[in-house]
């Protein structure tokens, strides 16, 4: 029993601490976040049928502007690397059902750095070949960057998304 409720209070303070840091965003307004602007904004609305009830269809678009001195920059030590915490900021709608496969979530992520790197090898006849392949070398967000990004959002009928923006830098 003791352990239940310190596992609650756990998973309540962890609730709380994470919730506390997010900030509600509606249609068409800009927030200011540690020296980004994020930005949302409702493109289309239509009403759809799920399982014979009646929901709203909204297809959404946010933006993320660095308005900072400081630029985001993950340097790649090797190829192939793994790197999942390349999140900026995260805008989530609460209300979002996420039926017929829509989104709960937009992540706007930092922009990938593309390299061509040239190798030389020996194709199947023996001949000396030389290619040249894409690879990423880093992830980026640099001063007066912008990147955006559209997403598909159902909520219940009546309702408007429900939309609250952390920042994951």
């Amino acid at each position: 029993m003791k352990n239940s409720i310190v596992l609650f209070i756990f998973f309540f303070a962890f609730h709380f601490g994470t919730s506390m840091h997010a900030q509600k965003i509606s249609d068409g307004q800009t927030i200011n976040v540690n020296g980004m602007s994020v930005t949302f904004s409702v493109l289309n609305k239509e009403t759809v049928q799920t399982g014979g009830k009646s929901f709203d269809r909204y297809k959404v678009s946010a933006s993320v502007k660095n308005n900072s001195e400081k630029s985001y920059t993950i340097r790649l030590s090797s190829y192939p690397q793994i790197v999942t915490n390349i999140g900026l900021v995260e805008l989530d709608c609460i209300n979002a059902t996420g039926s017929k496969l829509t989104s709960k979530k937009i992540e706007l992520k930092m922009k990938p750095q593309m390299i061509n790197v040239t190798y030389s090898a020996y194709d199947k006849s023996g001949k000396f070949v030389s290619s040249t392949i894409p690879i990423t070398g880093s992830y980026y967000f640099d001063t007066g960057d912008t990147i955006s990004d559209d997403a598909i959002f159902i909520v219940p009928q009546g309702e408007k998304p429900d939309v609250s923006v952390r920042v994951l830098r």
